[in-house]
């Protein structure tokens, strides 16, 4: 699969970051050092949301997931920052996870793609990616 122009930057979703976080197949993602990878801090309070259920799940202690989490390559936008866009990106989820709304909004500010495995984002008029289809377009 090609894309037209090169990725230079992704809007990361809580269930990517905590796959890499576990060190799974989204870690590969992040390694890629010619691409920014941002989120929102909801996003980030999201995913410490669950590093318990992360660590039991994967047998790995909570306190070695959040050092992971703090060494990933990753900008975190306060929600000031797109607030402004935080009604559309509602309008664009309509019936969908309002947990969305934020990366929406964050993405549509910097006019980015989505990276989640998260289907809500599939017909939000933004380019969606999920991990399985950036690791064959990055052959990472």
């Amino acid at each position: 699969m090609q894309i037209s122009t090169p990725l230079k930057k992704l809007a990361a979703d809580a269930n990517v970051i905590l796959s890499a976080v576990a060190g799974k197949a989204a870690l590969r993602v992040f390694l890629k050092e010619n691409i920014d990878i941002v989120t929102t801090r909801f996003n980030i309070d999201e995913v410490r949301e669950y590093l318990d259920v992360i660590a039991e799940q994967y047998g790995i202690s909570k306190e070695i997931l959040e050092s992971q989490l703090k060494l990933l390559p990753l900008k975190i936008y306060p929600r000031h920052f797109y607030e402004d866009l935080i009604q559309k990106a509602a309008q664009k989820l309509s019936g969908r996870d309002e947990d969305d709304m934020e990366l929406l909004a964050l993405a549509m500010k910097l006019r980015v793609p989505v990276w989640s495995n998260d289907r809500d984002f599939q017909h939000s008029g933004i380019d969606f990616f999920t991990t399985a289809k950036l690791l064959k377009i990055l052959k990472a």
